[in-house]
């Protein structure tokens, strides 16, 4: 027989927890019919479903999505129970989303980003273009120039897989022959899928180190065009000048291009960080990357062409007049493109 004070006492919540929970549920029951109203409107919209939603709660969305969020905040500043908290941050999140969020596909986003978004980015940062250009023409003078004063800088300058036989000396008829139409091209061939690979390898890494403050990207580019430089006095030494640069012209005005984009972009995300003017660097950077991120987008896109136009016209095409006419042609194209093509104005839904 258990004694009486041996019996077990019954173990109350101290009186601050049940308020709270009381407070709780209040306030949970009190506007729980407005968030499940929102959870079906928003469940039906995410599921593509749209018109089983009526009229009325439809032109009650936003007013709905107003009070989920007010309770949410006051929820936060209460310090309501975990569970209420975190059903009211995913609901906001999903009402939110389909009430601000985007309405464009991958489709639509390539169409408004090959429709001017692209080309306003590029236009955006000009100055670093200017950089870049001027940079990469410096880089092909210095690689012509220190061939033509020491023949030994050649294969410093172009690695052993990449010349083959095309090094400084090389007879006139070897080096016409590699530049020859398709039957005859296996001389250049394994240049040309060189330099496609080594230009795409460059472009994106032009665009990463321009994070070190743009210099690593100034030497990669400097670099890069040394080497074409050094290539270009090989032939023009052989009186081929004109003919290389009709054979590279073909898919080289927009490899080129893009690398030149790449490099531009890098330079654009450095000088930001070196010079953010009165905002913070983070801001700066923010704003710089969303910009060079397009552009490098658009590097892509080049390289691709490039890739076609260097598998398909160049060994199609044999005489120096037509190639210089398709590398010119695709020059020109881009020169319109990025001055002239504008993004449009959005249309208010």
């Amino acid at each position: 027989m258990a004694l009486p004070f041996f019996k077990s006492a019954e173990i109350e919540p101290p009186a601050d927890i049940e308020a709270a929970s009381l407070r709780s549920d209040r306030f949970r029951l009190e506007r729980e019919v407005d968030w499940q109203r929102l959870e079906q409107i928003v469940t039906a919209l995410e599921k593509g479903r749209p018109k089983r939603i009526s009229d009325e709660d439809l032109l009650d969305l936003p007013v709905l999505y107003r009070k989920t969020a007010s309770s949410l905040a006051v929820a936060r500043e209460t310090s309501l129970d975990a569970a209420t908290l975190g059903y009211l941050e995913a609901l906001v999140r999903r009402a939110w989303f389909q009430i601000y969020g985007p309405r464009i596909g991958l489709f639509g986003w390539l169409r408004r980003f090959i429709g001017g978004g692209w080309s306003t980015s590029v236009r955006e940062i000009w100055l670093d273009i200017c950089i870049s250009f001027a940079v990469m023409v410096a880089g092909t003078m210095i690689g012509w120039l220190l061939v033509a004063r020491d023949r030994e800088w050649f294969y410093a300058l172009v690695p052993g897989e990449m010349a083959g036989g095309r090094v400084p000396g090389a007879d006139r008829a070897v080096l016409e022959e590699s530049l020859s139409q398709a039957e005859n091209a296996e001389g250049l061939s394994m240049f040309a899928a060189y330099l496609f690979s080594n230009n795409t390898g460059v472009t994106i890494m032009a665009f990463a180190l321009g994070f070190a403050f743009g210099v690593p990207t100034l030497l990669l580019l400097i670099y890069n065009t040394a080497l074409l430089g050094a290539m270009l006095w090989v032939f023009a030494d052989a009186g081929l000048g004109l003919e290389f640069i009709s054979w590279l012209s073909v898919h080289g005005t927009t490899e080129l291009g893009a690398i030149m984009l790449g490099g531009a972009a890098g330079l654009h995300v450095g000088r930001t960080m070196a010079f953010p003017a009165e905002r913070s660097i983070l801001a700066a950077m923010r704003d710089a990357g969303v910009r060079a991120a397009q552009v490098m987008a658009g590097c892509t896109i080049m390289l691709i062409v490039a890739g076609l136009l260097e598998g398909y016209a160049r060994q199609l095409v044999g005489d120096t007049a037509s190639r210089l006419t398709i590398g010119g042609g695709m020059l020109a194209f881009w020169i319109i493109y990025f001055a002239f093509v504008r993004r449009r104005p959005e249309r208010d839904a």
